[in-house]
């Protein structure tokens, strides 16, 4: 979300695939099928395969180019700056995290979230919960609990769009005025593709894929799945979707070595690490086993560049590059 207010910060981290796949062929479509040894794309395209990692995520609209994508964040930030009032729809992480954002960068701007459940982030606990609300509300964001806007109605209109002065009604009557908005509700696991595919018996009813303790799909023994697609139970965060990541690219060293090494492969943990949640520059909410903890203590810990340089290196990648 920093992007949305600092496009120079999301400079390094849209990395085009081909800058660390070096020596692996990038095929720029969408899966829309898949059988025991080939996927078809979007583009009609078929590409066979021996294994098979399925990391679709979430269903995404975003530019797919790199430079269109450092534009879209550019156009947000240039809206945001000549808003003098944003509407910020959905309060799980992201919408959280963007008008935290907002409110820090720029604090005379009146900032709304409308967040259709009865507490904020409900990936966390409720005392998690009642502190982002508590600062949020210091610092001036009007929350609004237990409404929605229809966002069907802004079909015309995507997020960060120049809304000018609009008018927004939400689900209870109530009108927020809105220079600019941006619709932050959780969208769908991408998995609508595998419906009707031989893997369809193992996405479960939320559309994610059943893995065992090695990421396998139903003790297929050449397809994996890692990130949010799985229904691995801990948060689905970029940091852990590497850890998986470490976990299957082990596991398909040993099974390219040949058979017989089953027995070596490596198991995943779910996480139980603390949830944290960036609020601005320096502060952040942290989840931890037995304490809550908001403010500039769990903001120190987390890196004020968010874990990008850290993900770099692990691509073989310089930080200038």
């Amino acid at each position: 979300m920093r992007a949305k207010v600092d496009p120079a910060a999301v400079e390094r981290t849209v990395i085009p695939h081909s800058d660390y796949l070096t020596h692996a062929k990038v095929v720029t479509a969408s899966a829309v099928g898949v059988d025991d040894s080939v996927v078809l794309t979007s583009v009609g395209r078929t590409v066979g395969y021996d294994f098979l990692v399925i990391a679709t995520g979430r269903n995404c609209t975003r530019p797919q180019r790199r430079s269109d994508r450092l534009e879209m964040f550019q156009r947000d930030k240039e809206r945001i700056a000549a808003a003098g009032s944003v509407l910020i729809i959905g309060g799980g992480p992201i919408g959280v995290e963007l008008a935290a954002e907002i409110a820090m960068d720029s604090p005379d701007k009146r900032v709304t979230l409308v967040h259709g459940g009865p507490r904020l982030l409900k990936v966390m606990g409720t005392r998690a919960s009642a502190k982002a609300l508590e600062w949020l509300r210091s610092k001036n964001v009007t929350v609004l609990l237990d409404q929605t806007v229809d966002v069907e109605d802004l079909a015309g209109s995507g997020s960060g769009e120049d809304d000018s002065g609009r008018v927004f009604t939400t689900s209870a009557g109530e009108t927020v005025t809105a220079d600019c908005h941006f619709v932050c509700t959780g969208r769908p696991v991408a998995s609508g593709w595998l419906r009707g595919s031989f893997l369809a018996d193992h996405v479960d009813a939320d559309g994610r894929l059943a893995v065992d303790e090695h990421l396998r799909v139903g003790r297929l023994k050449n397809v994996f799945a890692i990130g949010d697609i799985t229904d691995v139970p801990e948060a689905k965060q970029g940091y852990l979707a590497q850890r998986q990541a470490m976990v299957v690219s082990r596991n398909l060293r040993l099974l390219l070595k040949g058979a017989g090494l089953e027995h070596k492969l490596h198991r995943y943990k779910a996480s139980k690490a603390a949830i944290t949640v960036t609020l601005g520059r320096r502060d952040a909410l942290s989840e931890l086993p037995f304490m809550t903890l908001i403010g500039h203590i769990p903001g120190a810990v987390k890196p004020r560049d968010l874990y990008v340089s850290r993900t770099r290196r692990m691509m073989g990648l310089s930080w200038n590059g």
